[in-house]
């Protein structure tokens, strides 16, 4: 059915329910643009004209029905041999449901649910519409909290070849009044009885009626008191039980008189003033489904009953002495009519009992083969060679557990029949199968929904996932193919999946060369066009070595083949200046190793540690600056981890033309001589010329 389009108007989506006589799908009114649900008749009732005829009438009188309770009938039509209801599609769950996940249910809660139920009866008994198949099956909750009865007058479409058959009415009997159990026409009162046992239900989590079958079921419906409701779950006030004890009275008269009255009272069973309300009690009466014991009938005149006995001897002379007068009198000519017939009478039996014995010793009789669970065309052979026949056609029926072609009946077996009788097969059709639609390019979830709504379960299906240019959970392939027929008892489908571009962890290019961040990018199997490298002044970053890298972080997971750009350094501002201090540095004690760190602040960082190095003589370094303008340099030397001497020079100083300058750190013993300490030296040799001459004596 999915894919298929009734009525040229009604695409059937998906199968969303069924039960023992229609199945339900979820479909979209191409007309109104809006979604429904479609309640298809299943193809054995096909033929039942009686069915079809009681099922369009009973679909067009639940369709009269306009009330915000009761699920909306929109259409009924037939295409070819399927006949379908059209109705309201709730989306949410059914009461069934509701109450196997969480019952009981609170109170208030049971009740504001039994008062939409008792009000959606009320509008349809007032439209002369009888329910009788009230149970939370039925009850629909929609997600705004919206009570929906739904299947009104179906159960009534039941005919006497289908009761059986598709146990839908023997499937309700937990929810049957006492009277529709006896078989007798049901009134509106039937379906307050059925509401009633819902309440129950709402409220205990039990059933008042449990039995080994649904006969011993609908005896107790007759013959048996429930257990009540407080004793069930003592939280239930008195004033609520009340209401479920009246509603199941096995006697209809000591019911509520009609939905309505039955509504007001749960409309008002929750006020404080009720709750502690006395129990109710009941005037009995007697029911006709008693149990009694009956004296027994005899033939002997002493063993008559008491009030036989003491009726007046005249009363029974004057009773025979009127029957003698009523009696008419015999006429003469009765007596040779008689003789006549039953001469003839003799003479038809002997005439009968002579040709039936001709037959019965003309024919052979021949033991009927055993065929059950044999294939269709063993079973011919064997019956045809036993000199039966298989009457045609050969009935066909979907099995669960009999393969399909094998004969799971047979009319007639162990026994002796005539050669040349027919014998009726029943052949199994297999499991039911169902079409699969085509989930190809939806999402994983539509068909583990759909599906689940078939029963199929998680272990059923295998998923494998694959990178694809498609968005993730995309189905890419399923099996079995769209179409097909599957047995959803032991169907497997394997669906491939997308899970999206295949993805690598982005390299870090920040501080790379030009051409280390090319390879870098190639193996990564990245895009790095010549457009997207863009260059920029830094005085962080050396001519040619990448600044920052977009749109993605180093170790962000990329989609294989995604474009990148990065900023590379073209080197620092024109404007800035270098500038180179020469610094001469002794060990501390001369001859002894000494360890020096030399530090730099600039236009690339402050307290840039240029080198740390081992001396044991006297040593120059050459450290070369980066000022920006308005800016100064500093370099700083330590010695054995302590501060000897720092130099600054300013960018204005460098626009006078000092290229260099440089920084002298003596050793111990050259400061033990008094000698003052050269710090500073230009690009003159003055400073040096001092010295000298202040070491001279």
């Amino acid at each position: 059915m999915i894919g298929q389009d009734l009525g040229g108007r009604y695409e059937i989506l998906t199968r969303i329910g069924g039960g023992g006589m229609a199945l339900v799908y979820k479909a979209h009114d191409v007309l109104l643009n809006r979604k429904v649900a479609v309640k298809v008749l299943r193809q054995q009732f096909v033929h039942d004209e009686e069915f079809i005829r009681r099922f369009r009438r009973e679909a067009q009188s639940a369709a009269a029905l306009s009330h915000p309770n009761v699920v909306s009938i929109y259409d009924v039509g037939q295409e070819e041999d399927t006949h379908y209801i059209v109705m309201e599609y709730i989306e949410g769950h059914n009461l069934n449901e509701i109450i196997q996940e969480r019952a009981p249910l609170q109170t208030d809660e049971a009740v504001r649910i039994a008062m939409q139920i008792a009000d959606a009866l009320d509008h349809a008994h007032q439209n002369h519409i009888i329910h009788r198949d009230i149970k939370p099956h039925n009850i629909l909750i929609g997600k705004n909290g919206r009570v929906k009865v739904t299947d009104f007058g179906i159960a009534r479409a039941v005919t006497s070849s289908t009761i059986t058959q598709t146990g839908s009415v023997m499937g309700s009997v937990h929810y049957f009044s006492p009277e529709h159990a006896k078989g007798i026409n049901t009134g509106e009162k039937s379906d307050l009885y059925s509401l009633g046992i819902v309440l129950y239900q709402m409220l205990t989590a039990q059933l008042p009626f449990l039995g080994e079958s649904p006969i011993s079921i609908a005896l107790k419906h007759l013959q048996e008191n429930f257990e009540e409701p407080r004793i069930v779950n003592p939280h239930i006030p008195q004033s609520v039980e009340n209401v479920v004890l009246k509603a199941m009275r096995k006697n209809p008269s000591e019911r509520y008189n009609s939905a309505h009255e039955m509504l007001l009272d749960l409309d008002t069973c929750m006020r404080p003033e009720r709750l502690k309300e006395p129990k109710i009690t009941f005037t009995h009466v007697n029911d006709l489904e008693e149990t009694r014991v009956m004296p027994a009938i005899r033939g002997d005149i002493g063993s008559a009953a008491p009030m036989e006995r003491e009726q007046p001897i005249k009363a029974k002379k004057e009773e025979a002495i009127d029957d003698k007068e009523l009696a008419p009198k015999a006429k003469g000519w009765k007596k040779p009519l008689t003789v006549v017939g039953v001469t003839l009478a003799v003479l038809g039996l002997i005439i009968w009992g002579f040709i039936w014995l001709l037959g019965f010793l003309d024919v052979a009789e021949v033991d009927v083969p055993y065929v059950v669970g044999k294939p269709e065309t063993e079973a011919r052979q064997m019956i045809e060679a036993a000199g039966l026949k298989v009457e045609e056609p050969v009935l066909h029926e979907h099995n669960k557990e009999i393969p399909k072609d094998q004969v799971l009946n047979q009319s007639k077996m162990n026994m002796k029949v005539k050669e040349g009788s027919l014998i009726q097969i029943t052949v199994s059709d297999g499991p039911q199968l169902e079409e699969l639609g085509n989930y190809v390019g939806k999402p994983l979830q539509t068909a583990i929904d759909e599906l689940g709504a078939l029963g199929i379960t998680a272990e059923q299906i295998d998923i494998e996932p694959v990178f694809s240019e498609e968005a993730a959970d995309t189905i890419l392939q399923q099996s079995p193919k769209p179409g097909e027929q599957y047995n959803p008892e032991s169907v497997e489908f394997h669906f491939m999946i997308s899970k999206g571009r295949e993805t690598v962890k982005m390299p870090n290019l920040i501080g790379k060369s030009l051409d280390e961040a090319k390879d870098m990018v190639k193996a990564s199997q990245l895009t790095l066009d010549n457009a997207d490298i863009l260059y920029e002044p830094s005085y962080l970053h050396q001519k040619d070595f990448v600044i920052s890298q977009d749109p993605y972080k180093p170790k962000d997971l990329v989609s294989i083949g995604a474009k990148i750009s990065i900023r590379v350094s073209s080197g620092p501002p024109a404007d800035a200046k270098e500038h180179q201090f020469n610094i001469t540095i002794s060990p501390a004690v001369a001859g002894k190793t000494s360890e020096i760190r030399i530090e730099y602040s600039d236009a690339r960082g402050e307290n840039i540690e240029w080198d740390k190095r081992q001396i044991t003589s006297t040593q120059t370094f050459p450290v070369t600056v980066l000022i920006a303008p308005d800016t100064e340099a500093r370099v700083t030397v330590f010695r054995d981890n302590q501060f000897i001497d720092s130099k600054t020079i300013t960018y204005d100083e460098l626009l006078q033309g000092t290229k260099s300058s440089t920084l002298t750190i003596p050793g111990e013993e050259v400061q033990a001589t008094d000698a003052p300490v050269q710090t500073e030296v230009t690009e003159s040799d003055e400073p040096v010329e001092e010295e000298q001459q202040q070491q001279q004596p």
